[in-house]
């Protein structure tokens, strides 16, 4: 999992990338391929 500071650029990687919060952190996630997750420190 990266650790960035901004999460946008990361979205747009792939179309199935969602950016979550949880538990006051803002994650990016995607189903279908895994190594697009990320998170903001």
């Amino acid at each position: 999992m990266k650790v960035r500071s901004s999460l946008k650029s990361l979205k747009n990687r792939h179309k199935d990338c969602r950016v979550v919060r949880r538990k006051g952190r803002v994650y990016v996630i995607n189903k279908t391929q895994r190594r697009f997750k990320a998170k903001q420190a």
